[in-house]
Parts: C-alpha cells; structure tokens; sequence
C-alpha cells in the first residue's frame, strides 16, 4: 500500500502580497485557475494509492478541507501541526499516523502541495520506479533533470546505477545552491539533478533512519503522536511535546547521512513556485514578455509580471518589474531584486500590520467577509454564509451589529429568539446579545454587516457554541 502524505505547511512569504501568512501561496491558484493544494491531489488520480494524509497548520485547517472536499478524492485525515517545524517531523508524525491508521507498515508518497509538475504521466512513471526500490528498503528521493543552469535550486548529484530501466542511481551527494558558474559545471557534467523534495519510503524505515541520525526528533514525535486525537477529518496531537521538537528539514535530518538514499529521474518540466520572478518564468506571456493576468494594459511595456486581482492595472513603458495587486496591497519591484520580499514582510510582522497575516476578504469555516470600509467607531463587512453553513453563538462586549441580507435567506437567533429574514430585510444585534447566524437555504446567503462601538477586533468574540470545535 502507498499512502500520499501532502504537505501544506509554510507560510508562502516570498509570493507576498498574494500569499499571506493566514491563506498561503498552496492555497491559491497561482498556475492556472485550480489552487495549488488541489492540483497536487488531482495528479493522484491514476496511481495505486490509498487514501491521503494531509499535514498543515493548525490555522489552515479549514482551507485545506475545504479544498479536499472540492478535489473529492479519498482523505484519510488531515493531520495538524501545532507549531511549523520543518519537513522532518512534519512527515515523522505522519509516517507514525499512517502505521497506527493502516495497521500496517505503508509505503509513503511525500509531496509539497506547492508543486508544478507539467507532465503527469512522467510523474506516474517516476513514482512506480521509487515504490519498486523503497520495497528493497531504499529512501527515494525525486531528481528533476535540469532545464538550465539554475541558482536558486539545491542539487543532487547520482552516483552507481540501481536500475537502468528505471533511470535509479544511488545518491552520491546532496550539494547546496552553487553560484551560476558551479551551476553550469553541474549541468555539463550531466549527473546532476535538481532536488525536487518528492520522497517514497517505507514508513518504518524513514523512522528508523531518523531514530538513528536524529534520535532527538523521533522521540519529540512519538510523544506528541502518543496522545493524538481525533476530530472528524482532523488529527490533533500534543501541542506541547511538538513544539519542543528541533526543526529541520529532511534531507539535513536523514538523506544528507543514510547509505540507504536513492535518487529517480523525474523528466518533466517542475518548478516549486517559489517567488514572484519564478512564476514569470513559468507563465504564458505575450510577445512582449509580459506575463498578465487580471485586468491588466501595459503601453511600451515588456518582461513584467503584471498581475490585478480586483481593479485595473495599467502600465507605460515599464521594462523587468513585478507588479501584484490585491484588494488592500500593491507590491512594485524589480524583479532582480524581488529576493528582498522577506524583508519586507519581516517588517509588515514586526508593526503588526495586518496585511502579512490575512486578507481583506477573510475565510471562515461557514463561508468568508470581506471589510468593504472602516473608521472611528465604526466598520463595514459583507458576509457570504455557505448553504447549510452556520457562525458560532456568540457576544460581544464593545461593539453592535446591524444585518441587512442582501440575497438568500438568514436565520437569526436573539437571545434565544428565531427570526428568518429574506433579501432587503435587516435585524439589530445589542452590545451584549447571545446571537447566532445560519443559512437554512440551498443558495448563498450575502449579507452587510454594520458594526459601531468603542472597538470593533476580532478578538471581542465570546463563544457559547460552535459546530467547527473553536474555542
């Protein structure tokens, strides 16, 4: 059995302001119109797998299953992780999980949910190849040929042949990012791969070898892992006994030390999306070399990436910039100098700002609101409510709230007290009152709601009740 372990964590920071810190760049279409995380699982389809184990943040939970039920595919469990702790334990708790929900030992498919991968039937092939040599007790690992000199890729050089059929060959050595003159040694060499972060293991021999090189990881997993519980599709574990593990990435914690690693060849066009001037690399652009996408005019304008989400962008005689436009952040740089996006966010955390961490339109487990306006003592939202969707009972202390259901249909409840309200209907909502909003209908329920008082945070939500498990 192969059991897909996906992993969803990370924070996106480099493709800012599009990713965010609460919906990263995994979520999002960023190639094509499907998000990342469901292209990654739809490329399943077709392999002899079992059912997937997502891993993510505690704080994307609800994204990720509700991009899963959109994929539709089998999910054993989404397996949450308290804190980001990097690559190896994220797959620790997962290789602990999947023994302990299969009863068995599975192989396990490790995948970024970030991954572009253009030919799948090549993916395909790859995996059957690394499945056949991790049954003999190898730690596979997914060597991308190279399209090029590139810098910003760490590499794998191959050393004897495993399998000619198969294009496997033991690891030789795992090497950094090279300057661009190692680079193109590397690539005229012709034994080099770039290092793709795909793996295929035996669940108990991954834990073995890091038990063996990283004894200090395994047992901080086995604790957390020892006290999990589960809540429908999601697995919790111990938040503690977690975030008291070392951090650290798979390769530096086991591949970097095993004599059990193996690299197969992956010849596909592959890229992991990791910053603004590689998704230039990988868009469609016009004869100019802009690539665009929105509502976009450029005059006398060529190798940008221009990109609006919500209004028009329009440019005249820009040349080698990138240029992203969200509802409540526009980012304009150079795109050789688009490396500096960490920085800048750094500096978004630092004065609190709160356009590192979400959106203006912001997504909930019932639906999403997006802030429309906001001043002294006062703020606008409207509110999308999914069918069958409901908020948590709840009041608030500073502020009150009015409801004006623009389409679908409300159920409101005041201190215990039901009212259904159609379109162009409002109701009132008093500092102070239990309430409670659901959509009992089988259309989208859009509302505005107008908050006035002395503060309108998030963080004056008092819970009574809540189909979703928050606190």
């Amino acid at each position: 059995m192969i059991v897909p372990v996906v992993m969803a964590g990370g924070a996106g920071t480099r493709l800012w302001p599009l990713s965010r810190r609460l919906f990263p760049k995994q979520f999002l279409p960023l190639v094509g119109d499907r998000p990342m995380l469901l292209a990654t699982l739809e490329r399943l389809a077709g392999l002899a797998v079992g059912p997937a184990v997502l891993v993510c943040n505690e704080d994307h939970r609800f994204i990720a299953a509700e991009q899963a039920r959109v994929w539709g595919g089998a999910v054993e469990s989404i397996l949450l992780e308290p804190v980001a702790r990097n690559t190896a334990p994220a797959v620790a708790l997962a290789a602990l999980h999947a023994q302990a929900a299969t009863g068995a030992d599975p192989l396990l498919l490790v995948l970024a949910a970030d991954h572009v991968i253009a030919d799948v039937a090549a993916f395909h092939t790859a995996v059957a190849a690394a499945a056949d040599q991790a049954e003999r007790g190898r730690l596979v690992t997914f060597g991308i040929t190279p399209a090029g000199a590139e810098t910003g890729y760490g590499y794998i050089r191959r050393g004897a042949l495993l399998s000619r059929e198969e294009a496997v060959y033991e690891v030789a050595a795992f090497v950094e990012k090279p300057d661009a003159d190692t680079a193109r040694a590397y690539l005229e060499t012709g034994d080099y791969y770039w290092n793709s972060g795909i793996f295929v293991f035996r669940a108990s021999r991954f834990l073995a070898e890091l038990g063996c090189y990283r004894p200090e990881i395994l047992a901080a997993c086995e604790r957390a892992a020892a006290s999990r519980t589960r809540d429908g599709d999601f697995v919790r574990v111990d938040a503690a006994a977690f975030a008291a593990c070392p951090a650290d990435s798979i390769d530096y914690a086991v591949m970097e030390h095993t004599d059990a690693a193996a690299v197969v060849e992956l010849h596909s066009p592959w890229n992991d999306v990791g910053s603004w001037a590689a998704l230039w690399e990988l868009a469609d652009k016009d004869a100019d070399g802009n690539a665009c996408r929105g509502d976009v005019l450029r005059i006398d304008s060529s190798n940008n990436l221009l990109r609006s989400e919500h209004r028009l962008l329009a440019t005249v005689g820009l040349r080698d910039t990138v240029v992203v436009e969200t509802k409540d952040a526009v980012l304009v740089a150079p795109r050789e100098r688009i490396g500096g996006l960490k920085q800048l966010v750094a500096q978004l955390a630092a004065a609190a700002r709160p356009e590192e961490e979400t959106h203006r339109q912001v997504y909930r487990p019932w639906g999403s609101y997006d802030t429309l306006d906001a001043g002294h003592r006062f703020q606008v939202k409207r509110i999308l409510v999914e069918p069958g969707a409901s908020l948590s009972t709840q009041m608030h202390h500073h502020r009150a709230e009015h409801w004006i259901v623009v389409a679908g249909t409300a159920r409101v409840a005041l201190d215990g007290k039901e009212t259904l309200l159609a379109e162009n209907e409002s109701i009132y909502i008093p500092i102070g009152t239990r309430h409670s909003l659901a959509n009992p209908g089988k259309l989208p329920l859009e509302l505005i709601e107008v908050q006035t008082g002395a503060y309108l945070g998030e963080d004056d939500i008092v819970r009574f009740e809540d189909r979703y498990g928050r606190a």
